[in-house]
C-alpha cells in the first residue's frame, strides 16, 4: 500500500480509497467544456460540465489505477512537482498555481486565453496499491 499512502487526503481502510480535494480548471474549448486538473496535468472533456466531470473522473481513475500497478505514482507526482515526503505518515502536497502558471504551458495557455472557473473537487481514489 506504500503509493495509497502519499496523497492529501483521509485513508479509508473500511472502503480501500483515500478521500483527496484536487482543483479543477472548468472552461469551454470548441464547443466542448473542458476540466482540467493542473497538479495532475489530467482533463475531461464533453458536451456539458457533468459529461466533462464524468469523462474527468474515468481519466483520473484510469491515471490511479496505471501507476498504482505500475509502481510509479510517487515518481510521477514528483515530476509534475508535488512534494512526496520519505515517511508514509506525512501527506503529499500538490504543487502552488503559481508555480504550476511558470512551469505547466498547458495550464498558462488556458489561464490566459480563456474564460474559465476554478473549483475543488473531492474525489475518492480506489486504493489500488
Amino acid at each position: 500500500m506504500k503509493s495509497a499512502h502519499i496523497l492529501n487526503g483521509d485513508w479509508k481502510e473500511g472502503r480501500s480509497s483515500i478521500k483527496t480535494t484536487l482543483s479543477i480548471i472548468v472552461f469551454e474549448e470548441d464547443e466542448n467544456y473542458v476540466m482540467y486538473c493542473p497538479a495532475l496535468d489530467l482533463s475531461g472533456y464533453g458536451k456539458d460540465e457533468n459529461e466533462a466531470y464524468e469523462s474527468f473522473k474515468v481519466v483520473l481513475d484510469e491515471y490511479f489505477r496505471y501507476t498504482t500497478n505500475k509502481d510509479t505514482l510517487k515518481i510521477d507526482l514528483k515530476s509534475l512537482g508535488w512534494h512526496v515526503p520519505k515517511s508514509k505518515q506525512k501527506k503529499a502536497s500538490p504543487p502552488s498555481m503559481q508555480h504550476l502558471l511558470s512551469t505547466n504551458d498547458n495550464f498558462c495557455r488556458i489561464f490566459n486565453d480563456h474564460a474559465y472557473k476554478k473549483i475543488d473537487k473531492s474525489f475518492d481514489i480506489p486504493a489500488l496499491a
